[in-house]
């Protein structure tokens, strides 16, 4: 049955809404658990290239889907926003697929370490089994940014399973902070590949999480290495998971939890390079950047991989309103758009040269750009070639 919302106006009426999307939703739920798919074909037609289906679905369905299906530009209406956030199934949603991430990473361990498997089929599982993981990340994204303890707890909680638990200080107090800056290691920039951002990325994203928490501590005369550390907190849950997995099932776990971690990281790190793609925040005469706006970040209204992601591609309204709840983020007008859902962006991202082929022109061609290379976020290396390339002198200067 489909709820309804209703609120009398004063000015504008009787207002009703009703989430046509409200049980799709539940995608996000189950979406960790595909990858138990792969095992289940293997047990039934015995053959291991089963187990690549649910990394294929990631990356090649999943932006098909998004291709045939299309986008939804729909918004709530704003006077029923109240109403939809107080709304406790969509919460309930993100709590229950905290388990699911858990549970998945066992099973995939269980079977790599007591199944006959060539290396080949090893290695598929770890990076699928990351790929999942990573999605682990991106719902302590949106519990992580809530203010209530216990999903802020569950968040935490969740980043143990990549062994990622510096993620929710770093992106609330050091990338919000940031974002589209060249200050800030997970935005990406006009000519730099993803296998560049990753070394600046993922080692910045730590520094600047441990450096965040250790000044929150000090501020409370606490020290770093402390049980108060939150970060600490998470990577003890890590040790504990992923450490009894290595004794249950021996040393096939390292090389497998190896490649699991990375891939889940690198599935941040691949929604950071597209989501923030050479785009800037200019500077006021302060010497302060301006206030995050809708346009400093890339957003996308496919229907499938939001449906999947928990409205994560509806990023523009995410850093301008953080704490927006995922039912309620919106889409605007004249907003940088990609072309495609996420993984079909990532594969994009995979290929830099045909990343700049279709992302170049499109960043210089939006309405607060208009090709003004002062107004991009530009890899310092590739400053003087894009300049050559693009035909304009002024250029933003940026810290190497």
């Amino acid at each position: 049955m489909t709820t309804t919302y209703v609120l009398d106006h004063p000015e504008k009426g009787r207002i009703e809404y009703r989430d046509r999307k409200r049980y799709l939703w539940m995608s996000s739920l189950f979406m960790p658990l595909f990858p138990m798919l792969g095992i289940f074909l293997y047990f039934a037609f015995d053959t291991q290239w089963a187990l690549a289906i649910p990394l294929l679905f990631s990356y090649f369905v999943i932006p098909l889907l998004d291709y045939v299906i299309g986008a939804d530009e729909n918004n709530p209406p704003e006077e029923i926003v109240p109403q939809l956030e107080e709304d406790r199934y969509y919460r309930l949603l993100t709590w229950f697929t905290i388990p699911m991430h858990f549970i998945v990473l066992i099973a995939i361990a269980w079977f790599v370490g007591t199944q006959p498997l060539t290396v080949w089929s090893v290695l598929v599982l770890a990076i699928t089994a990351g790929s999942y993981s990573g999605l682990g990340i991106n719902t302590a994204h949106e519990l992580g940014h809530k203010k209530p303890e216990f999903e802020r707890l569950l968040a935490k909680i969740v980043l143990a399973v990549p062994t990622y638990g510096h993620f929710c200080i770093e992106h609330n107090r050091g990338h919000h902070k940031d974002v589209a800056t060249p200050e800030d290691p997970a935005s990406s920039r006009m000519g730099e590949s993803i296998y560049k951002f990753v070394l600046r990325e993922i080692p910045g994203a730590f520094r600047r999480g441990w450096a965040v928490e250790k000044e929150r501590l000090a501020r409370q005369n606490k020290s770093v290495w402390s049980v108060h550390n939150d970060i600490l907190q998470s990577f003890a849950i890590s040790a504990v998971l992923q450490g009894g997995l290595i004794i249950a099932f021996g040393w096939i776990m390292l090389p497998f939890l190896a490649l699991h971690n990375f891939w889940a990281w690198f599935q941040l790190t691949s929604a950071n390079y597209i989501e923030h793609y050479g785009l800037l925040r200019e500077k006021e005469a302060s010497g302060r950047y301006e206030r995050c706006q809708p346009h400093h970040s890339w957003n996308a209204n496919y229907i499938f991989s939001n449906l999947v992601l928990f409205h994560l591609e509806r990023h523009s309204d995410h850093h301008a309103n953080p704490t927006r709840r995922y039912q309620s983020l919106r889409n605007f007008d004249g907003l940088p758009q990609l072309p495609n859902g996420y993984y079909g962006m990532y594969l994009l991202a995979y290929i830099p040269w045909l990343w700049y082929r279709v992302m170049d022109r499109r960043l210089l061609e939006l309405p607060h750009i208009q090709g003004d290379l002062s107004k991009v976020n530009i890899d310092p290396d590739q400053r003087d070639a894009i300049v050559r390339k693009y035909g304009q002198q002024q250029t933003t200067a940026v810290p190497a």
